[in-house]
């Protein structure tokens, strides 16, 4: 059992659910999380939604109140990281000061993607942290038209939330459908035809190539010849973990810190959890995975924190995941990229149905749940339980879909 300092680096859901996590397993030892922004540890998955729509402000994002890391026995610390030494152990920071530790817990997450190109002096908005959303949120106020870059989760929540506020949105996609590396091609032209209703402008297959200012406008150049105007860009192209602390400390990474089934890295005193890390995972294909939720982010703090109070640590659990869209929700239990075969339960013209993937084998291995809350908390059962459900049944309206959870 380890004894001496824990030091969480990142104050995310990750690094804030590993201190909690330590204190509700009894370490007494001491605890330090180290947030590399001067705020309270704040929850990034509202960004995109409600504060952009000014539903929540700043303060209503907070993972804990201010009080919680006192009570706790948590030292919550401010500064940048700017190395591992792994000889002395101990962080080193911008100012020059270090942090001893006797176990390190990664939890520096992901980095927004940049455009790869120059962008002529045009103020391209990210979506990646708080004082981004607080730009993103003025601009949009005073926006008419918007082009935003890549049809992820973020670009089309985005997208939703500027139809509301009354500004014009245009999506640009490389791909040939939307959400195309996370949901099923059903769920990918449901949410493809819902957009197009509410009024989203989509060009799918086009790259923006080019974007340049023209006064207080910017003029994009798309990959086949066309020219859009626009008064505010937002890109959306995706995230790369936080891995350079590691890379340099000569921790093996693979854009991801790559761990093992307890998620502990090459270096038995460090070890890395949520967005940042690369992990072995019976349910997604390939073997290694680096997963992009809360949820993953939570569960493998909570067994990085049995783990170092010496109980059963091994992560073994079923990802999943959410999109608020409008009025769509999205509950993803699962992964949909090594199934072959497709069936859908309830009707798509409902706006309430449930994609159920099944691999070669037969067993299902994704359920993607359009406002049907409670076939997504049954889904994420059955997948752990590697059920088997014929698909007959699975799709019959009439059987609940929490009835197979006990089925042997």
């Amino acid at each position: 059992m380890v004894a001496e300092p824990v030091v969480i680096l990142g104050a995310g859901h990750a690094g804030v659910g590993a201190a909690a996590a330590l204190r509700d397993e009894g370490f007494d030892g001491p605890v330090r999380l180290v947030n590399g922004e001067q705020n309270l540890p704040y929850q990034r998955p509202p960004l995109s939604k409600a504060f952009m729509k000014g539903e929540v402000d700043a303060g209503g994002l907070v993972l804990r109140g201010e009080g919680f890391y006192a009570q706790r026995g948590i030292e919550l610390l401010h500064g940048k990281a700017v190395r591992i030494d792994r000889h002395q152990k101990a962080l080193r920071f911008q100012t020059g000061a270090t942090l001893s530790y006797g176990h390190l817990i990664l939890a520096t997450g992901s980095r927004q993607r940049r455009l790869p190109f120059a962008t002529d002096g045009a103020k391209i908005n990210y979506l990646g942290s708080l004082p981004d959303a607080e730009t993103l949120r003025d601009r949009l106020t005073k926006a008419k038209k918007v082009v935003i870059i890549g049809a992820g989760f973020i670009g089309l929540e985005f997208a939703a939330v500027a139809l509301q506020m009354e500004c014009e949105p245009h999506v640009v996609e490389q791909s040939d459908r939307l959400l195309a590396r996370s949901v099923s091609p059903l769920i990918s032209s449901f949410f493809e035809a819902e957009h197009r209703r509410m009024g989203v402008n989509i060009r799918l297959s086009r790259t923006v190539v080019g974007i340049r200012s023209c006064g207080s406008e910017f003029e994009l150049r798309l990959s086949d010849g066309l020219a859009m105007q626009a008064d505010l860009v937002v890109a959306g192209i995706g995230t790369t973990a936080e891995d350079s602390l590691a890379i340099e400390a000569g921790l093996p990474c693979d854009n991801g810190i790559i761990v093992d089934s307890d998620l502990l890295t090459a270096d038995d005193s460090i070890s890395a959890v949520g967005d940042c890390t690369r992990h072995p995972n019976k349910f997604v294909p390939g073997g290694l995975a680096r997963l992009e939720c809360v949820q993953n982010a939570l569960d493998q703090a909570k067994a990085v924190a049995r783990r170092l109070t010496g109980k059963k640590a091994a992560y073994d659990a079923v990802p999943w995941f959410w999109s608020d869209q409008s009025d769509l929700k999205l509950q993803i239990a699962g992964i949909w990229s090594n199934c072959d075969r497709f069936a859908v339960r309830g009707d798509l013209s409902d706006r309430a149905f449930s994609v159920l993937g099944y691999d070669r084998d037969g067993r299902l291995k994704v359920v993607e749940s359009v406002n049907k809350p409670a076939e997504h908390m049954a889904a994420r059962k059955l997948i752990a339980a590697e059920a088997s459900i014929p698909i007959d049944q699975a799709t019959d309206k009439s059987i609940p879909l929490k009835t197979f959870v006990a089925s042997p």
